[in-house]
């Protein structure tokens, strides 16, 4: 083990940003406008009829994908992955359809997802006939994919990046199980998936205005760990140091970032309170997963039949959306996709030691494509990062007058173009 110095200057200083085109408000909204027009996207609505239910809108999405793959010489394969399933809310059983555009990267077995519910529905969710537009819940989020498909497929990336529309999410988060499960059995290593459900709105219940943010939901203590390591992380204090809240926090840091000034508020919770989705099944995997939601939500424009009352309007329409909150969004999630496809794999572990010292003992596995690694500290009661340390041609520091008791360390892979991985917190060497 020894000391290493920062890295050098030319190592720190990152490509030029790619000259990436922004999010367009127009194209998000002509992508809602053509959801809408299927009616409704009921998973359980005519899976064959060419212009109305959900079959309709998967294979328009699925041409659109085409669409963008020809035009970047066959970058993205088209996929449609499908399972049936039984539930409550499907009693006779019921086709899932996912819609996957995979962009290829120059690592097979690495993937970043990006993902939202095509499906809609009514205050009945067993009506599968009524007009449901789901204009922002989720038309908004998967706007968004095929948006962040259209921009990043003119790039090109180490990790794979997935783009899919889920079905089935209000029937039980089905179409996010299929792809969660399916990813696991392919031995996916996936880096991150974020899933953005009700993206597209400003003006939330009672007229509030929340213009200038979106919430990042994300889970803390992993809900895939065990018992015995659940109690390791209590024990480590690793409670708000999670793989899918270190993507929460890497979120955050990416939208302040970028300009105009819209934030990512970090909400230290999986969802909404008592409420579900499409990042769960994936957090059940073992994945870093996180929701985007609109810091204002309107219930009125959610799960509602279309009818006006009292002068009170009800229904998930487009008129309730704001398209430039909606391509900020879109730009944060896009920024995300890039940092992360472009940057090594986290650190699969990261352990300190120094006990009864005023140092800490940094160390790690190495990660192929490394060109170096970031160690990041903070005093026990700081909620963020705020020191760092550059390391190259080593996976080990000491971090002098740092005591181990009174601080938290975590450690990321950095790649040749400077891009970062997610931080992997540390915790005590596994007793031999």
């Amino acid at each position: 083990m020894r000391i290493i110095p920062p890295l050098s200057a030319a190592l720190l200083i990152a490509t030029p940003a790619v000259a990436r085109e922004a999010p367009s408000p127009r194209h998000l909204r002509d992508t809602v406008e053509k959801l809408v027009s299927f009616g409704t996207r009921h998973s359980l609505s005519s899976a064959t009829d060419p212009r109305r239910g959900i079959g309709a809108a998967r294979s328009w999405v699925a041409s659109e994908f085409a669409a963008l793959s020809k035009q970047c010489g066959g970058c993205i394969t088209v996929e449609r992955l499908s399972r049936r399933f039984t539930g409550t809310r499907a009693p006779d059983g019921v086709v899932i359809e996912d819609v996957l555009g995979i962009q290829k990267g120059s690592d097979p077995n690495r993937f970043v997802i990006v993902g939202g519910h095509i499906d809609s529905r009514v205050t009945d969710v067993m009506n599968t006939t009524a007009d449901a537009p789901g204009a922002n819940d989720d038309g908004s989020g998967v706007a968004l994919v095929m948006e962040a498909a259209r921009i990043l497929s003119k790039e090109k990336f180490a990790a794979n990046i997935v783009y899919v529309a889920f079905s089935g999410e209000e029937q039980g988060l089905w179409g996010a199980t299929l792809l969660a499960q399916t990813a696991k059995a392919r031995g996916w290593q996936v880096d991150a998936m974020l899933n953005n459900d009700i993206v597209g709105n400003s003006i939330g219940q009672g007229g509030v205005k929340a213009a200038d943010h979106v919430r990042v939901f994300s889970e803390g203590i992993r809900s895939s760990e065990n018992l015995a390591e659940q109690i390791e992380r209590r024990a480590i204090g690793g409670e708000d140091d999670g793989p899918s809240r270190a993507l929460a926090k890497a979120v955050h840091s990416i939208a302040d970032g970028l300009p105009g000034g819209f934030a990512a508020a970090i909400e230290r919770r999986p969802d909404r309170f008592g409420r579900s989705g499409d990042h769960e099944p994936f957090l059940r995997e073992g994945y870093p997963a996180v929701r985007f939601t609109v810091a204002a939500e309107n219930w009125d424009r959610q799960h509602q039949d279309l009818r006006t009352e009292n002068g009170r309007v009800y229904g998930d329409t487009i008129e309730g959306m704001d398209f430039d909150y909606l391509a900020k969004v879109t730009a944060i999630n896009v920024a995300t996709l890039a940092r992360l496809a472009t940057a090594p794999a986290a650190p699969a572990s990261a352990t300190i030691a120094g006990a009864l010292g005023r140092d800490t003992t940094v160390t790690w596995p190495a990660v192929p494509g490394a060109r170096g690694y970031r160690v990041h500290w903070r005093a026990a009661d700081r909620p963020d990062w705020t020191d760092t340390r550059d390391v190259a041609g080593a996976t080990s520091t000491v971090l002098k007058d740092v005591p181990v008791d009174d601080h938290f360390v975590g450690v990321s892979a950095i790649g040749a173009d400077g891009a970062e991985s997610l931080v992997t917190f540390a915790g005590r060497a596994t007793a031999r």
